[in-house]
């Protein structure tokens, strides 16, 4: 009977946790959709206006791949995200 009593409290605590980390990853994922659009766009303009081509191509491709993890994570989410 005692054991339960400590359990509960415990258990509200660790969904608690879980809410504040779920909301985080939210915001996560928010920042990163952000940044990979931005570095995309920074990227096609120094590539497109000729001021340092090597640069551009290399933040495309690094946004891109940014983009792609990020989705990643959307499609797989950690578990605390799913609960």
């Amino acid at each position: 009977m005692r054991f339960l009593q400590i359990l509960s409290p415990l258990t509200n605590f660790i969904q608690m946790i879980a809410v504040y980390l779920a909301e985080i990853w939210d915001f996560l994922i928010f920042i990163g959709t952000a940044s990979s659009a931005i570095v995309v766009l920074a990227g096609a303009i120094l590539w497109h206006t000729d001021v340092n081509q090597t640069k551009g191509k290399a933040l495309v491709l690094s946004g891109i791949v940014l983009a792609v993890v990020i989705e990643y994570f959307v499609i797989f989410p950690p578990d605390f995200v799913l609960s």
